[in-house]
């Protein structure tokens, strides 16, 4: 398979104009080599000194450029564009950190997208004099991914009502160092306000293979999937891996393994592909070779477009664990964490990207997207519009992650009409009673 590698870290600068094709790759391209891996991927989580040369990176370009970029106390970088003194923002972006050994598309392309599209949105409407209804603004969301703090989609979260601030800035990784600390030792706890939202775009590689196969140029989201996880803590008895009788152990790795086992086989009772499942974490105490583990500590993920399923299989998971929980003498702990209702995108703006995929001469087709992604949640504050563009051979959270520059370029394209629209007041005036009621998140959480 014939991929293009990114340029070396060292490379020229592009000497084509500001908002071209041509430098929108080579500064993609760049970017990827920050955090970059032995196989074409990207190590940047969250608050590590590589998520801080890119958030560098990305405020040396919006200040060049004529963005006045803040950061909000979460971490969030919002590079804004006025064109109407105190009138709304239109929000586009993504997320620039990655998970461990990742590929160097998700999110980074999403938000590198949107700061070319809002550049050539306000060179168009310098060229037309034409004034729109709201402003523009780009933002790179803090810890998307989640790999490094969880849970994911946290600045997103924050910003649209849905996570608490300190608790979130309270959260720890692995080693125990909070949100709060990290966001301090990499110069991005931020004071700033941010700007208030009026609608939300964004666009992001699949991760998956419809678009390829089906040779499409853009999906447009109409729905999430329902998600949650489960948090399970496996609680043994540390003993000698060798002077203790097999019979007197209480080995939480043995009974945790039974465990992952169950979560992976609980989507055999669905339709095929109705349900998804995995255990991604374990942490192991005191994960010495001659010590029978006393402690397991690890995540479970279920996800389906049909909310029952989800809680069906996790209903069955936690009769399984009991059981596993009595044969083994130990006891198992397991909460529900991270639930992510299903929630579907605005007709209007799935409406909105057709039309904009359409006036460039690209197919197009309606997908639901399986990840959760910054759009999800901001689709509970503000109408929202999630695109993507195709995933070579459908991989993703991996080094293999894989665009080509005519998709990512076809993106580009299809966001600046999307964000082009937006300023000019699409989608405002549409409203969910339920969850929608404008930009402000005091009123989004009554």
């Amino acid at each position: 398979m014939n991929h293009q590698a990114p340029p070396s870290p060292d490379a020229a600068p592009s000497s084509a104009s500001p908002s071209s094709d041509a430098a929108f790759l080579a500064d993609f391209h760049f970017v990827a080599t920050i955090g970059a891996t032995d196989n074409n991927g990207v190590d940047r989580q969250a608050l590590t000194p590589e998520d801080k040369q890119t958030r560098d990176w990305m405020r040396g370009w919006a200040t060049d450029k004529g963005f006045d970029v803040r950061v909000d106390a979460i971490g969030n970088m919002f590079a804004c564009l006025e064109f109407v003194p105190d009138a709304p923002y239109v929000l586009i972006g993504s997320h620039l950190d990655s998970q461990p050994l990742g590929g160097r598309f998700d999110g980074a392309y999403g938000v590198i997208a949107a700061l070319f599209a809002a550049l050539r949105v306000k060179e168009e409407l310098a060229g037309s004099g034409l004034k729109p209804t709201f402003n523009l603004a780009v933002v790179n969301w803090f810890n998307e991914e989640g790999g490094r703090f969880a849970p994911s989609i946290m600045g997103s979260s924050v910003y649209a009502g849905l996570f608490d601030l300190d608790e979130m800035l309270a959260v720890a990784d692995l080693e125990g160092t909070t949100v709060a600390e990290a966001l301090n030792s990499i110069g991005y706890a931020g004071t700033d306000t941010p700007p208030d939202a009026i609608t939300y775009a964004e666009i992001h590689i699949e991760q998956g293979r419809i678009l390829e196969r089906e040779a499409t140029d853009i999906g447009v989201v109409e729905s999430s999937w329902y998600t949650q996880k489960l948090d399970i803590d496996v609680l043994g008895e540390q003993s000698h891996t060798g002077a203790t009788a097999m019979a007197d152990r209480h080995d939480a790795l043995v009974a945790a393994a039974k465990v992952v086992l169950a979560v992976a086989e609980v989507v055999d009772a669905f339709e095929e592909e109705a349900l998804v499942s995995s255990v991604g974490q374990h942490v192991v105490e005191p994960n010495s070779p001659i010590v029978v583990p006393r402690r397991v500590h690890m995540v479970a993920d279920l996800r389906s477009s049909d909310p029952a399923i989800v809680q069906a299989a996790r209903d069955s998971l936690k009769t399984q664990i009991a059981e596993i929980a009595r044969a083994h003498d130990i006891t198992i702990n397991v909460r529900d964490f991270d639930i992510r209702d299903k929630r579907h995108f605005p007709t209007e703006g799935v409406e909105l990207a057709e039309k904009a995929v359409a006036n460039e001469g690209l197919s197009i087709r309606r997908l639901e997207t399986m990840a959760g992604h910054d759009s999800v949640a901001m689709n509970h504050r503000v109408p929202a519009v999630m695109m993507f563009v195709p995933s070579v051979d459908g991989v993703s959270h991996c080094e293999r992650e894989f665009t080509t520059d005519e998709d990512m370029l076809r993106g580009v394209r299809v966001l600046t009409s999307v964000a082009g629209e937006l300023i000019r007041g699409e989608l405002a005036d549409v409203r969910d009673g339920a969850v929608w009621v404008g930009s402000s998140v005091a009123e989004a959480r009554a």
